[in-house]
C-alpha cells in the first residue's frame, strides 16, 4: 500500500542525546531523520516524537528537536510506543492509520513499537535509513523480523516521494534541494 500524506503520521522514536552518539552511524540517523521531518512539515504530515526516560537519557537531539512542533513530544518508559498509554492516545487522537517510524534503537524501541502498533491495527512503515542500532547486525535482524510480521520497510526517499505523489506541485519544488542533499 502506498503512503498518503493525509493518512500518515511520522513517529520519531527516541533519538536522544545520550543514545544517538553510541549508534553505529549516528550522523545518518540525524541527517535522514531531519530530512523526513522537514518533508513531513512541508506536506502537513503529523509528527510525534517519543522520548524514552528523558530524565535519564536526555531530550531529543537538537538537530531534530528544532524541527518538531512543540506539542509533538511524548515521554515514555515502555520500550514500545504502543504500550505507552500517552503515546498511543496521542496517535489515536490524530486519526491517522499509517505510521511511518524512524529512530533508535532499531532492534529495541523501534522494533517493539512497529510490532505493537501493527497489533493495534495501524499500517506500519519503518524507514530503515533513518534508524540505528549500536550493532548493525541487530538492526538488520530487526528489519527482517518486521517484514516477517507485516511491517513495510522502506527508505526515506521512498516515503517522501509517496507523500508527494506528483512532481507538478510547489511542495515538490520546495523539497527538491533537500532530496538532492540526501
Amino acid at each position: 500500500m502506498l503512503l498518503r500524506a493525509e493518512d500518515s503520521c511520522l513517529l520519531v522514536v527516541d533519538v536522544q542525546e545520550r543514545l544517538v552518539p553510541v549508534m553505529s552511524d549516528p550522523r545518518a540517523v540525524l541527517k535522514t531523520g531531519a530530512f523526513l521531518m522537514r518533508a513531513a512539515r512541508r506536506l502537513d504530515v503529523s509528527i510525534v516524537v517519543s522520548e524514552h526516560l528523558p530524565e535519564k537519557i536526555g531530550p531529543t537531539m537538537f538537530d531534530l528537536r528544532e524541527l518538531a512542533p512543540p506539542d509533538s513530544f511524548v515521554s515514555k518508559c515502555h520500550f514500545s510506543c504502543a504500550h505507552e498509554p500517552a503515546v498511543l492516545e496521542h496517535l489515536n487522537a490524530l486519526g491517522k492509520r499509517q505510521i511511518v517510524l524512524c529512530g533508535t534503537e532499531a532492534h529495541v524501541c523501534v522494533l517493539q513499537s512497529a510490532l505493537g502498533l501493527k497489533a493495534e491495527g495501524f499500517d506500519v512503515y519503518c524507514v530503515t535509513d533513518a534508524c540505528g542500532s549500536r550493532n548493525p547486525a541487530n538492526a538488520q535482524a530487526a528489519y527482517e523480523r518486521m517484514r516477517m510480521n507485516g511491517v513495510t520497510t522502506m527508505t526515506a526517499e521512498m516515503a517522501v516521494f509517496e507523500w508527494l505523489n506528483r512532481a507538478d506541485t510547489q511542495a515538490f519544488k520546495d523539497l527538491i534541494p533537500h532530496i538532492k542533499a540526501m
